[in-house]
């Protein structure tokens, strides 16, 4: 069955919070907004600034789990020195899910690559969540979306080190890459069943480098903005961010499709669909 998908062009905060009325959910409870906290040095993040009317929308935390490379994020502590360098523990309330542990473990039984998930334990304070992403390229996933959003973003440090690994934590940096594709569906699928019918996406489509927001050194963007969507579905609106980027006529859009292609990238979209998350059939509805 095709999902929703809801397109505009307007990358305004005003146009974000249009998208997220059309799809008539009213999120329940306490809600978790994962969004991308930004390397330090990186310049292609999304702004506190640009979040804030959705954030205050749901009335929701503004989330995120320690990274397992160096930076400025892989310890709580710089953790929290990056949120308030980049604004958001000044505009927002702030949780760091893996800011203790022992990590929440979520089982994953119809998973093809791992059947663990570790995830921050503070997860368990949220009913719903609002997943608030910036579509870009990405060195190693190709991309990033929603999906990935579900599966390294809601992973503490050592369960992004099990994601990369696909399962093996010996093989961080060195597992079969489609291994590690498909281990990103499989994590993204254990959240999705976390909250049943309580997740909503946002994907942004601007500052459209090849480089995810994780990198201290990204490359600029290589396209013009294109605009946001909003789904219920995470697979539906990754699909369409990739199915947009493909009809460009951006003179740069050869260079993100070789960084999205080289690496697989649609690989977790065809995953995540085969787990049953999700549609790669969708109507795309411009407002």
């Amino acid at each position: 069955m095709a999902s929703n998908v809801y397109f505009t062009k307007d990358l305004t905060p005003e146009g974000a919070l249009r998208l997220y009325d059309a799809l008539g959910i009213d999120l329940p409870g306490k809600v978790a907004v994962k969004l991308h906290s930004g390397e330090v040095g990186n310049q292609n993040y999304l702004r506190p600034e640009f979040c804030k009317p959705i954030v205050e929308r749901v009335g929701g935390t503004v989330v995120e789990c320690n990274t397992a490379y160096d930076g400025g994020r892989n310890t709580t502590e710089k953790h929290w020195k990056t949120m308030d360098l980049h604004g958001w523990s000044r505009h927002f309330t702030v949780d760091i899910l893996d800011a203790e542990g022992p990590d929440k473990e979520l089982d994953i039984p119809d998973g093809v690559q791992i059947k663990k998930n570790y995830v921050g334990r503070h997860i368990d304070n949220y009913d719903s969540v609002l997943v608030l992403s910036h579509f870009k390229g990405h060195p190693m996933g190709g991309f990033g979306g929603a999906l990935k959003q579900l599966s390294i973003g809601f992973a503490s440090s050592y369960g992004k080190q099990y994601i990369h690994g696909a399962g093996d934590m010996d093989a961080f940096w060195t597992s079969d890459h489609d291994s590690f594709l498909r281990s990103m569906a499989d994590a993204a699928s254990s959240v999705v069943k976390l909250f049943p019918g309580r997740i909503a996406y946002i994907s942004v489509m601007k500052n459209l480098s090849v480089d995810c927001d994780c990198c201290e050194v990204a490359e600029d963007p290589c396209m013009a903005d294109i605009g946001i969507l909003a789904s219920l579905d995470p697979v539906a609106i990754d699909q369409a961010c990739l199915d947009i980027v493909r009809a460009s006529k951006d003179p740069g859009r050869d260079h993100l499709l070789q960084r999205i292609d080289s690496l697989h990238g649609p690989l977790t979209v065809d995953a995540a669909a085969a787990l049953g998350i999700g549609s790669k059939e969708y109507r795309l509805i411009e407002m």
